[in-house]
């Protein structure tokens, strides 16, 4: 068997090896999307001290010499043994890793967190990494004017615009989520359409984080004008303006349309209006309002932010009418000049 002369040079041998067992070759099939029949780690005359990854695919064998780097990363990882009530730290884990590999690589360590009772810390730029942690397990060190400020809570999109040094529009606009966001571009969009150009809307996640990019605000600690929104149902915080309605926008939407028979939803998202009007309704009586939307866009077989454009655009219309009073278009000009 001429395993070595796939491990890296001719004049080099394998001295010793630990094969993989079953259970981690199957783990290590499925983070990476290849069938692997054999993956050890395998030691040589050229180094006593490193271990070289050996994998072996359908009739073809090859080394950590001429393995991507991503198959190397899992290789080592997946060769430990964790002990139980462990901390493991991991810089930049998704290095060389396809996207697909990464989702599948923290769900992994998220089971092996489970089983074994082992955290985690990991470092990332990925916003696949991200996506996978829940909200309270992102943590993001911001260099704020040479002082270090730790932001928990963090959303992908938040700590991704960041890490950019990508230009962006003349003014930035940190809201909760996504459907605050749809709810400012179509506020923005009724009082002056230019100025959704000029802005960038991000959002940053859960409201505390809000309140420490107002703080950092109230403090004129960015770099470029910034407005820090919180959702109707928070509390007056220092640097933060407060989205309408006195609570969470989906139930001051949806509460409001009920109200006037949600007119024109229907119309826009082509769905028959009796039909949308039940579902609604229906939705409401769920007691998380973060599941009306994705309840209504189900039933009516529509996309979720498609659906909920939708009722803001009706709720900008019909209820909030900001062409005659718009603190968000005013605090944006404001910012502007």
């Amino acid at each position: 068997m001429s395993t070595y002369s796939r491990l890296a040079k001719r004049q080099y041998s394998e001295v010793s090896a630990i094969q993989f067992d079953q259970t981690n070759l199957n783990r290590l099939s499925a983070i990476v999307g290849k069938t692997y029949i054999l993956a050890k780690q395998s030691t040589t005359n050229a180094d006593a001290n490193r271990k070289v990854p050996v994998l072996q695919t359908t009739g073809t064998e090859y080394s950590g010499f001429h393995q991507g780097a991503g198959e190397t990363t899992v290789t080592e990882l997946l060769s430990l043994n964790i002990p139980n009530n462990s901390i493991i730290l991991i810089d930049e884990i998704e290095t060389s890793l396809h996207p697909r590999a990464q989702r599948r690589l923290m769900r992994d360590l998220a089971e092996i967190s489970r089983l074994k009772h082992v955290q985690f810390i990991v470092t990332t730029h990925s916003p696949y990494i991200l996506d996978e942690l829940p909200i309270y397990a992102r943590i993001q060190i911001l260099n704020d004017l040479g002082e270090k400020r730790v932001i928990h809570g963090v959303s992908s999109e938040f700590a991704l615009s960041r890490m950019d040094e990508e230009n962006y529009p003349e003014i930035d606009i940190y809201v909760e989520d996504t459907s605050a966001k749809i709810m400012v571009e179509e506020i923005l969009a009724k009082a002056d359409l230019t100025l959704l150009s000029r802005v960038q809307i991000i959002p940053y996640g859960a409201a505390n984080v809000g309140k420490s990019l107002g703080l950092m605000n109230h403090q004129n600690r960015f770099p470029k004008p910034t407005i820090v929104l919180l959702d109707g149902d928070q509390d007056p915080s220092d640097g933060c303006l407060i989205l309408p309605g006195n609570d969470a926008p989906e139930r001051v939407v949806y509460e409001n349309l009920d109200l006037l028979g949600f007119p024109t939803v229907a119309n826009i998202v082509s769905r028959s209006h009796s039909d949308l009007v039940n579902y609604c309704q229906t939705a409401m009586t769920l007691p998380d309002h973060h599941d009306w939307n994705k309840s209504v866009a189900d039933n009516i077989i529509c996309g979720g932010n498609e659906l909920w454009r939708a009722l803001c655009r009706s709720w900008v219309e019909h209820v909030y009418m900001p062409d005659v009073t718009n603190f968000l278009a005013i605090a944006v000009r404001d910012k502007l000049h």
